[in-house]
């Protein structure tokens, strides 16, 4: 029996969409509130927005796909859900950056694992960073009413074999280790949602809150690039947006201006600052773009007698914190360990080689297991982070320059995960770097890690959390908004997406940007309805 389409049937029942591909001509918009990015933070605010009472209009760049569509193939996934045709790089080509492009943003094709932001991260940001009103106790109500909203809590079936084996591992050398808590309800327990979930089991801004947001009678605009914002300096008259063609890959031609009284910006950590600066916003204290921060990961592998078949079930379950903060905040970069789902294309590009090598690497697919490190990054001086600028044709790139400080978190993090690989059983271990080979025993690994040429290109790295450049925090000098999100400069203008935070936060950001963009749409609101 096949699954309903609840977005598909909503269209069908009147929802207010609009396909900016399909424009025969030039558009003029007008709304209370504007919303640039249907992702956590945009669809979040929409949602909260719409049932205060005010007319939303919600914009995205990429295509509407709903759960229809999602065929759990990688090459139909990969090219029309996430940005850049899943070709997002840092500017020097080193780092693959995986961000969602679609209605309902990366929340549409995110792993699930759902964190508060960690006490340690906001405490740091309040005494380092003059964040106010963000304490883990403030944030609390926030944080359970969106737990409650998309059905957050911990996984409740065993793990996948990929999972158990991090588990085990660190059972067996003492290490802690937890449940993930995840964002579904009635889950298959398919494994692929980093392709769109066919089912509609996970929670995401597609099947929740942007229908919230329909039937409020708030409004979608798809297929449309925000290009500038126009403004004086001190507000902002207007938005202009180019029509892209069905694949999101070329403009056509169409081109759409919206008129709000307030503008939300929610592009995520790339887009935002690259909106804000294609936009020329003022900058006086040159904060714009600065300080963005990736969580840098990087991959060892491990080959085990028994079948691991990555690429089924919950693909994240079980997470360690143990490295994460038993240095301080402020000490040697701390991890976050849990493991990515493995499905061939991904597998293939990320284990790397060619010829023989590879085809042996994707033969040995079933029996093998792959643990990532988040390395948290941004609570100390040597990590300052990266910078988005824009390329010559106005698109954004973030510019990320991998500090020592950084590098030996990655050593340390290749030696954590083998040692926890061959406690879990592996026969072999592969720290995934250009220069390693399988090597079968711990003292053997210990060795080669110790000995690699760390640097770009020969380790390979990656990241799907990209945070901060558009920092809050009271000082002008220092922040680009304020803890409420409203920008310094641009007086009806708010930012609420993961670009606010000014650091990493050592956690994997969906909930974060929930709860923290759920306080600041009901302030928002309170405010604008004071203003009527």
């Amino acid at each position: 029996m096949p699954v309903p389409d609840l977005f598909r049937d909503g269209l069908g029942r009147g929802w207010k969409t609009r396909d900016a591909s399909r424009l025969d001509q030039d558009l003029s918009l007008e709304t209370d509130i504007a919303i640039i990015g249907s992702g956590a933070g945009g669809a979040t605010s929409a949602e909260l927005l719409s049932a205060a009472g005010f007319k939303v209009l919600l914009i995205e760049e990429g295509p509407l796909k709903t759960s229809s569509d999602f065929h759990m193939l990688e090459d139909q996934a990969y090219a029309s859900l996430y940005q850049e045709g899943i070709g997002r790089m840092s500017k020097d080509g080193a780092i693959t950056i995986l961000q969602g492009r679609a209605v309902g943003g990366t929340t549409l094709i995110n792993w699930t694992s759902s964190f508060r932001t960690p006490e340690p991260t906001l405490e740091h940001w309040a005494r380092e960073h003059g964040v106010k009103g963000l304490s883990s106790a403030e944030l609390a109500p926030w944080f359970a009413r969106m737990e409650q909203r998309l059905g957050i809590e911990p996984w409740i079936m065993p793990p996948n074999a990929n999972n158990e084996a991090l588990r085990r591992g660190c059972e067996a050398l003492g290490y802690n280790w937890k449940v993930i808590p995840r964002n579904v309800r009635g889950c298959w327990n398919l494994g692929y949602c980093g392709m769109g979930c066919p089912v509609n089991a996970k929670q995401s801004m597609l099947v929740t809150s942007i229908p919230a947001t329909l039937e409020h009678g708030g409004e979608l605009l798809y297929l449309a690039r925000a290009e500038r914002l126009e403004h004086n300096g001190e507000q902002i008259s207007g938005l202009h947006c180019v029509a892209m063609d069905a694949r999101c890959v070329e403009p056509t031609g169409r081109k759409i201006r919206v008129k709000a009284r307030h503008y939300i910006l929610a592009g995520g950590g790339i887009n935002s600052p690259g909106l804000l600066l294609r936009s020329e916003a003022p900058d006086p204290h040159e904060r714009l773009g600065k300080r963005t921060f990736l969580h840098l990961v990087n991959f060892s592998a491990g080959l085990f007698k028994d079948q691991v078949n990555p690429f089924y079930g919950a693909p994240q379950s079980i997470y360690s914190d143990h490295f994460q903060w038993r240095d301080g905040v402020s000490g040697p970069i701390g991890y976050k360990l849990e493991v990515p789902p493995l499905h061939p294309a991904l597998a293939s590009t990320l284990l790397g080689s060619f010829g023989k090598e590879n085809a042996l690497r994707m033969e040995q697919l079933p029996h093998t297991h792959v643990m990532l490190a988040l390395l948290r990054d941004g609570f100390h001086p040597d990590s300052v982070g990266g910078e988005v600028q824009l390329r010559g044709d106005g698109s954004p790139v973030l510019d990320y320059q991998v500090s020592p400080y950084a590098w030996d978190g990655v050593r340390r993090a290749f030696q954590s995960m083998a040692e926890i690989q061959f406690a879990a059983g592996a026969e072999s271990v592969l720290p995934v770097h250009s220069d390693a080979r399988h090597v079968k025993t711990l003292a053997e690994a210990r060795q080669m890690i110790d000995g690699l040429n760390l640097e770009l290109f020969r380790t390979r790295l990656g990241s799907a959390h990209v945070m901060g450049g558009c920092a809050m925090g009271e000082d002008p000098r220092q922040a680009v908004c304020d803890s409420l999100g409203r920008h310094h400069q641009l007086a009806n203008l708010s930012i609420h997406d993961g670009s606010l935070f000014p650091t990493s936060i050592g956690a994997n950001p969906q909930l974060s940007v929930y709860g923290l963009t759920a306080r600041l749409s009901d302030a928002l609101a309170e405010r604008l309805a004071a203003g009527r």
